[in-house]
């Protein structure tokens, strides 16, 4: 479901980035395979320096179908971003992806905290976060990170994900499962 990122795969991952219902909401807006090529081998420089972590999102046969990214580390909390190409788009790749990287960054790389600032137009990914049980309205509990990244004329929603949040939600539905067996 997630591998490392791969300079190879700029051609694919450019194909389903370029998609007008995908390229108005990715962060690296490349209009190229070989702009994204260069993003993606600054991206895996930056993630050696702990500035970033970035995986693919592979489909059921391994193949890229897009990408999810801690950006802005600082402190062991950081910003999310995550695409998926628009064929694979409500397969339930977007919650596995989240689910596996957030299992990563909490229990493998120590983080605390993830934020997910989503575009107040973005409807579908305000939609795919509120179907997280983790997930939880951060304008209140943040203000001045709310008012901070809602300055220019953008205007975004602001949730967060915390370790604690995150362990009793997992643990709470694989309890569940094993129950159901």
């Amino acid at each position: 479901m997630l591998k490392q990122r791969d300079l190879y795969e700029s051609n694919e991952l450019f194909e389903l980035l370029s998609h007008p219902s995908v390229f108005p909401f990715v962060r690296q807006k490349a209009n190229s395979a070989d702009e994204l090529w260069f993003m993606t081998r600054q991206l895996m420089d930056e993630e050696e320096q702990g500035l970033v972590v970035s995986r693919t999102i592979t489909d059921d046969w391994g193949q890229p179908i897009g990408t999810i990214t801690l950006h802005d580390i600082q402190d062991g909390a950081g910003f999310l971003g995550t695409w998926i190409g628009q064929p694979f788009q409500g397969k339930g790749y977007n919650q596995q992806a989240k689910l596996d990287f957030f299992n990563e960054l909490f229990f493998d790389l120590n983080f605390h905290t993830v934020f997910m600032k989503v575009k107040k137009e973005n409807i579908k990914s305000q939609r795919a976060v509120l179907k997280l049980g983790y997930a939880h309205d951060a304008s209140i509990s943040h203000p001045s990170l709310f008012s901070q990244i809602n300055e220019g004329i953008q205007q975004y929603e602001l949730f967060k994900i915390d370790k604690d949040n995150f362990y009793m939600h997992t643990s709470r539905l694989a309890e569940e499962t094993e129950q159901a067996m």
